[in-house]
């Protein structure tokens, strides 16, 4: 069986991994009303521990924060508990993992928050799309805009869940600066209007996730602060004028405080890779330190990209759904199991953890084959 560096370890910063393979953040909606993870949760990530790096699902740092019915959270002690039982299983069966931060900003609804208010947001402008609630799909309202005397409680949430996580155990955090949530709003100016220190050039545009990097690093430490970015992702109907200039910079910014990576998601949320003339990859020399690559990856493109250099780690996603020993799957080139969308979110064990790995006998005819 031909050898790959995909599947070789890699130090990444003082985190020791078995292989380069990262299981991406996949939001599943299966905790409490109160964001508590459940003991599914503790086998799902359980089964999922052979990947080089799990990053867990988006996870709220508040519940202003929220946007999604039945996500979890890292705010209360509740939670602390909990996700420690998860990270404790990982961690026995060989795995790393860190938590993705999130704040979902103007992605959200009246329904998830506190006494039914307003979801916040650079500026009072709303996305054309609808809020995942529990009782249902709602249109998201115009949001409220955020006071610049806010800014250093939100901040302060984050300093406050980057602690909580390694507290429960974690190798390290992942701020969530993609996909059309918080970060990536005050970043973008389809987003980003303010007329302060805020908004405006992309100087200005760039300071409040900065502050957040920033406060994170100061709390926990760079090497175990990680970030992610989609540069052209239309996610969450959100767009930049101008992203090579923005992002670059960005990078650039992201360079200086020695972050443990930047992960990318190259291209489209879910889409096509390379829809923009600038390319997410062009960040990895900006940025300097190790580079995860994320959207559309399978085995091939990982070992290709792994092997040139493009990519440091690669990122894959729904095919660990269905998958749990998607490691081995790949280096012994077996086939994967197909998953099912409509377990995709909520619910309970079924399409979470019930998905099977590859028999002993199995293993052997393939790794025969290979």
């Amino acid at each position: 069986m031909a050898s790959h560096k995909l599947f070789e370890p890699y130090a990444l910063g003082p985190i020791q991994l078995s292989n380069r393979i990262v299981m991406a953040p996949l939001t599943r909606s299966r905790a409490t009303s109160d964001g508590v993870p459940k003991d599914m949760h503790v086998d799902y990530y359980r089964q999922r521990a052979g990947a080089g790096l799990i990053i867990t699902e988006a996870t709220n740092i508040s519940v202003e924060g929220r946007g999604y019915a039945w996500t979890p959270g890292i705010y209360s002690d509740e939670q602390v508990v909990a996700w420690r039982k998860v990270t404790e299983a990982v961690h026995e069966a060989g795995g790393k993992i860190v938590l993705q931060l999130w704040h979902v900003g103007r992605v959200s609804h009246p329904d998830l928050q506190m006494n039914g208010q307003l979801p916040v947001a650079p500026s009072a402008i709303a996305p054309q799309m609808k809020a995942f609630t529990e009782s249902g799909m709602k249109e998201v309202p115009t949001p409220r805009a955020l006071e610049t005397d806010e800014l250093p409680r939100v901040v302060e949430d984050y300093v406050k869940a980057a602690r909580n996580a390694i507290a429960a155990g974690f190798d390290g955090v992942e701020v969530h600066s993609a996909n059309g949530y918080l970060l990536d709003q005050f970043l973008r100016d389809g987003a980003n209007q303010r007329t302060d220190d805020y908004g405006g050039s992309i100087e200005n545009r760039m300071r409040f996730p900065l502050e957040v990097v920033d406060a994170v690093v100061a709390a926990v430490g760079a090497e175990r602060t990680g970030i992610r970015v989609s540069p052209v992702s239309p996610a969450n109907d959100l767009q930049d004028s101008d992203p090579r200039a923005l992002f670059t910079a960005y990078a650039a910014e992201l360079k200086k405080r020695g972050l443990l990576y930047l992960h990318a998601i190259e291209g489209e949320t879910r889409g096509k890779r390379d829809p923009h003339e600038f390319k997410a990859w062009e960040l990895k020399d900006v940025f300097g330190g190790p580079y995860m690559g994320n959207n559309g990856y399978d085995r091939d493109l990982a070992i290709e990209r792994v092997e040139n250099g493009d990519v440091d780690l690669a990122c894959f996603g729904r095919d660990f759904i269905s998958n749990p020993d998607l490691v081995t799957r790949l280096e012994l080139n077996a086939p994967l199991a197909p998953y099912d969308e409509s377990t995709f979110y909520g619910g309970d064990e079924k399409g979470y953890t019930d998905y099977p790995s590859l028999s002993e006998e199995e293993k052997a005819r393939y790794a025969k084959a290979a």
